[in-house]
C-alpha cells in the first residue's frame, strides 16, 4: 500500500514579511528551519520509513525536505526535483506586500486571485528580470513551457501531470513518498487527491509544516488521509 506526504516547505523570509513570493527563490526563516526538523523528528518518532523524496526547484522547498530527511536519519534515499511542483507563479506580484497589493487593486480582486480558481496575477513583461527564463536553473526547461503568471488552474494543470507522470508510479510499487512543495501546487496535489470541485478550493488550508499523509492501496484508492500535527514556540 502507497503512502503519501504531503508538506509545505517551513516558514520563509518572505512569508513572515507578507510578500508574495511565487517563483522567487526565497529562504528559509529561522522558524520555517525548526518547523522542518520538528517534521523530521515526527517521522523518525513514528517510524515512518521515506523509500523517495520530491520537491520543487525553489530551496525553501529543497532545504525543507533535506532538513526533513537528516532529522530522520534518511539521507541515503533518492531526491527528485522538478519545476513542475514549483509554488504558482504570481506574476507581476511576486516581490510585493500583500496588504499593498490589497488596498491598490480591492479586495474582490485581490481574493479572486489568491483564493479563486480560474483569476491571475497581472503577467511579468518578457524583459522582467523575474521572468523564469533569466534563471539558470531553469535553462533545461523549454522556455515556452516557463509562466508569466498563473491562476490555481494553471498551477494543478502542471503539478498534477508530474504527479501522474513521477509519483503515482512509486506509490502503485507500495512505497513511502513524501513531496516538499508549496502552498498552492499543494493545494492543487489535494484538490486532486480528495476531488475537491473548483467552486471549494478557497477551503482548502495548507500549513507550513504540517504533514499530510495519504494511505492508498494496490489500485491507488484512497483508504484514509489524516495530518500530523507539531507544535513550535512561536517566538523563535
Amino acid at each position: 500500500m502507497g503512502k503519501l506526504i504531503l508538506v509545505r516547505h517551513g516558514k520563509s523570509l518572505w512569508n513572515i514579511e507578507n510578500i508574495f513570493t511565487g517563483w522567487t527563490d526565497v529562504d528559509l526563516a529561522p522558524q520555517g528551519i525548526e518547523e522542518a526538523k520538528i517534521a523530521g523528528e515526527l517521522i523518525r518518532d513514528k517510524n515512518i520509513a521515506i523509500d523517495i523524496c520530491f520537491s520543487s526547484y525553489l530551496k525553501r522547498a529543497i532545504k525543507t525536505a533535506a532538513i526533513i530527511l537528516e532529522t530522520a536519519d534518511l539521507m541515503q534515499i533518492d531526491f527528485i526535483k522538478s519545476w513542475k511542483l514549483n509554488e504558482r507563479n504570481y506574476g507581476a506580484w511576486q516581490g510585493r506586500n500583500k496588504d499593498e497589493i490589497r488596498q491598490e487593486v480591492g479586495e474582490d480582486i485581490f481574493w479572486n486571485v489568491r483564493r479563486g480558481y480560474t483569476d491571475a496575477a497581472p503577467a511579468l513583461q518578457e524583459d522582467d528580470k523575474r521572468c523564469p527564463k533569466f534563471e539558470v536553473k531553469y535553462k533545461m526547461v523549454n522556455s515556452a513551457d516557463l509562466p508569466l503568471t498563473e491562476s490555481l488552474e494553471d498551477t494543478k494543470q502542471r503539478a498534477v501531470q508530474y504527479y501522474f507522470e513521477a509519483i503515482v508510479p512509486e506509490l502503485v510499487q507500495g512505497k513511502t513518498v513524501l513531496v516538499s512543495a508549496h502552498g498552492n501546487s499543494i493545494r492543487a496535489l489535494m484538490t486532486q487527491i480528495l476531488d475537491i470541485p473548483p467552486a471549494e478550493i478557497s477551503t482548502v488550508e495548507v500549513q507550513t509544516g504540517i504533514l499530510n499523509i495519504y494511505d492508498f492501496d494496490n489500485c491507488m484508492i484512497l483508504k484514509s488521509n489524516y495530518k500530523i500535527e507539531q507544535k513550535i514556540d512561536l517566538t523563535l
